[in-house]
């Protein structure tokens, strides 16, 4: 599966794209800030959010080749400081309370940094927080673009985008302090010279542009690695490459699998995980279940297993590509222990991979991880809460436990969505009925919409 492992020149581009999109849209706003009138300002900043947000709607619209955190992260940042200014300046004018004259657009000298600052630490350090629960996050992970689905690129994509947010929170933060020590200590409030706008508007373009340059030289170097490690595929490779479709197999008996402790995950690294030894990929657009059989049937030596479909995956980073996986249930012998088969590796008590899942899961292969998660999610959440994603039990303590014999009497699609969507949001959830009224209440609109469209 070494294909899965490479990364595409354009997607390591377009990385870099949305990057210098959103950064150039600040360095945008706070120029125009400086020379159109005050109270365009706010106006300046919701154009450059509906600019954003275009990026946004394309990855909701499907375009999942790119991480679209930070973008959101802006479009959010740019969204807040619009609000909580307007907010202040109509409060100003209502004489609800006063504001220096730097923080009132309709006077001048108006200073947006001022507020722009802060607010988009404030903004990020949240962003952050709860980046594992962002819709578009979720949506993401749910595609699967995530980063043992989509192989390295999802991989690079992970933890880019948080090492993005990160720079964000220190260059917001070192912006704040700057900007407010000199508004406190040295800025003269009767008329703002050349160095008070210059502190005030060009330091946060100047900064906003050596970080562009630094994540340009940050981002060559890393195509300059990857290239050196084999890791990168140009998209003559991709369009010559056809259809592929990867197979992967979970072989168990009772409440054990059959795994390769001395697995490799990366041929670059001596490090072993341990991984399923049952994998395979056709040059063809998908498999039928006759042949998946007959292929896990000659690596295993067991011909009368029952193989049932797990789930399955398109990956978003090389289109025609597929990522397939099934189990493939044998019976115990009659002493009750597991049968000798073919491929080399060992039955491991699923009990004690559960352990290593849940302390060290890197000793596990990552697709490995990626593949328990999405299992133990969609079974747990059904025995713990309904469709409508109440609890079945009053008890919030209970938290049940699974095995393989549950996954092999289990009649759950793991290849919908529903149950983990459920497990994102449930009656555990803070103010539960309010949101999923909510979210009906926003449905029926959506539906409104479409069919007067």
């Amino acid at each position: 599966m070494q294909s899965l492992r490479k990364i595409s020149t354009v997607q390591l581009y377009m990385m870099w794209k949305t990057l210098s999109i959103s950064l150039l849209l600040l360095i945008v706003m706070m120029t125009l800030s400086k020379f159109l009138p005050p109270i365009c300002t706010p106006l300046a900043a919701l154009a450059c959010a509906a600019f954003v947000y275009t990026q946004i709607y394309n990855f909701r619209k499907g375009e999942k080749t790119s991480c679209i955190l930070l973008p959101y992260t802006i479009f959010i940042c740019l969204i807040a400081y619009s609000f909580v200014t307007i907010v202040l300046n109509l409060l100003e004018l209502w004489h609800v309370f006063p504001l220096p004259a730097e923080f009132v657009f309709f006077t001048r000298p108006f200073i947006p940094s001022l507020l722009l600052n802060p607010i988009c630490f404030v903004c990020v350090c949240v962003i952050y927080i709860r980046r594992k629960k962002i819709g578009v996050c979720v949506e993401c992970r749910l595609a699967g673009a995530n980063n043992a689905s989509q192989g390295r690129l999802g991989s690079v994509l992970s933890y880019e985008s948080y090492l993005q947010v990160r720079n964000l929170i220190l260059l917001f933060g070192l912006l704040s302090v700057a900007v407010w020590m000199y508004f406190l200590l040295f800025y003269i409030k009767i008329n703002a010279n050349a160095r008070d706008w210059y502190v005030f508007t060009w330091l946060n373009v100047i900064a906003f542009l050596l970080d562009e340059v630094y994540f340009m030289f940050r981002y060559f170097n890393l195509y300059l690695d990857l290239k050196a490690n084999n890791e990168i595929i140009s998209e003559e490779e991709i369009a010559d490459m056809g259809a592929q479709t990867y197979v992967r197999y979970y072989v168990v008996c009772g409440n054990h699998i059959y795994v390769d402790p001395n697995g490799v995950e990366d041929f670059h690294s001596a490090k072993a995980v341990i991984d399923t030894p049952f994998q395979t990929r056709r040059s063809v657009n998908g498999m039928t279940a006759p042949e998946v059989k007959r292929i896990i049937s000659q690596m295993t030596g067991v011909a009368d297993g029952e193989l049932r479909f797990f789930f399955g995956r398109k990956n978003p980073a090389l289109p025609r590509t597929s990522l397939l996986r099934y189990f493939y249930f044998i019976e115990p012998l009659p002493d009750g222990s597991c049968p000798k088969l073919r491929t080399d590796g060992e039955w491991m008590d699923y009990d004690y991979v559960q352990q290593l899942y849940s302390t060290h899961p890197e000793k596990l292969a990552s697709l490995s991880v990626h593949d328990t998660t999405r299992l133990a999610t969609i079974i747990l959440t059904e025995k713990i809460f309904n469709e409508d994603g109440f609890r079945k039990n009053g008890l919030r303590s209970y938290c049940p436990t699974f095995n393989l014999y549950d996954v092999r009497n289990s009649t759950l699609d793991f290849q919908d969505d529903k149950w983990i969507r459920v497990s994102l949001f449930n009656s555990d959830t803070p103010f539960f009925k309010i949101k999923r009224w909510w979210r009906r209440f926003r449905g029926k609109l959506k539906q409104n919409q479409n069919q007067w469209q």
